[in-house]
């Protein structure tokens, strides 16, 4: 992956620790997580396992904790659900809606039948199974761990129901990948729910979050380095996507594009290979908030992919 780390944190308990996001199930990460384990962790077992999130990088080893040391896991509901029902869905083929859903957005033939041959990637293939069972959190509870007191704050966008954490007792704030210091997380529509509006989620999202964001919070965030600024920043995160919304509907009202005619104009840059499906999720998300808000609409047909135009 072109994104090659993810942040976790260790936070001290009295019997143990409490750790945020887990990293890939790999052989890899768990050998890392063993050298922690005899070295800074001081061999002092993982008590409790927050996962800010559903996506692979973030819980693929919270089953394992919850297996090796009887570690609670502590997720959102939805986080939860999403995470278990992933980790039980493994598919060897590309499923009928997944091909068409490519299709329209504008995949290349090419590309397309490639993918159609391929064994697609599964969440199993990183995640530790999870055993049924979790400790839930929900938006405003005040919970503690690792010797402060914390509230829990929910994000959209990027992943359903993504929990951030606000210390009562500091300028701690942890952010998953809803707060991010450099980038921006992928807002991603998916075959699953092809109708979804992840940007208009997301832009919801850093709204409410801007009524708790002070410039004197430190960020931990699930990727690249802790940060302060946190109310600059989620402007920056607002404006890159208000910004890169107005350059698509300017263009789409020039020429009509599929989704994936328009990675130019959203990206202004030449996806790679490995970034396609990622960069294809995106652009048919900011086509979903466009079109939802009566600002495109679709206008034809070429090779199967849908034409927009404003």
């Amino acid at each position: 992956m072109a994104l090659d780390h993810v942040n976790v944190y260790a936070l001290r308990e009295d019997d143990g620790w409490t750790i945020v996001d887990t990293g890939f199930d790999t052989r890899r990460a768990r050998d890392i997580w063993q050298g922690l384990r005899s070295g800074p962790l001081a061999g002092r077992p993982i008590r409790r396992v927050i996962g800010t999130h559903h996506h692979p990088d973030h819980i693929g080893l919270a089953g394992w904790f919850m297996q090796a040391d009887g570690a609670e896991l502590m997720m959102s509901r939805t986080a939860w659900l999403t995470a278990r029902m992933l980790q039980m869905d493994v598919q060897e083929r590309p499923t009928p809606q997944a091909l068409d859903f490519w299709r329209r957005a504008g995949m290349p033939a090419d590309l397309l039948a490639r993918r159609a041959a391929e064994r697609p990637w599964n969440s199993a293939d990183v995640v530790h199974p999870l055993p049924p069972g979790y400790r839930r959190v929900h938006e405003g509870e005040e919970i503690r761990f690792g010797g402060r007191r914390w509230r829990v704050a929910m994000g959209d966008g990027h992943a359903p129901r993504h929990a951030t954490f606000w210390s009562l007792d500091d300028d701690l704030v942890i952010g998953g990948d809803q707060l991010l210091p450099s980038i921006s997380p992928n807002l991603g529509v998916y075959p699953t729910e092809p109708e979804a509006d992840p940007v208009g989620e997301w832009l919801a999202s850093c709204a409410r979050l801007s009524g708790l964001a002070e410039p004197r919070h430190l960020v931990l965030p699930g990727h690249k380095l802790p940060f302060t600024g946190l109310p600059l920043r989620l402007r920056q995160l607002v404006d890159n996507h208000l910004g890169a919304l107005n350059r698509m509907e300017q263009a789409l009202g020039e020429a009509p594009r599929t989704a994936v005619g328009c990675f130019d104009i959203l990206y202004k840059r030449r996806i790679a290979a490995m970034e396609f499906g990622l960069a294809l999720v995106e652009a048919v998300a900011h086509v979903n908030h466009l079109r939802f808000g009566g600002r495109v609409r679709a206008v034809g047909e070429r090779d199967g992919g849908t034409l927009w135009g404003a």
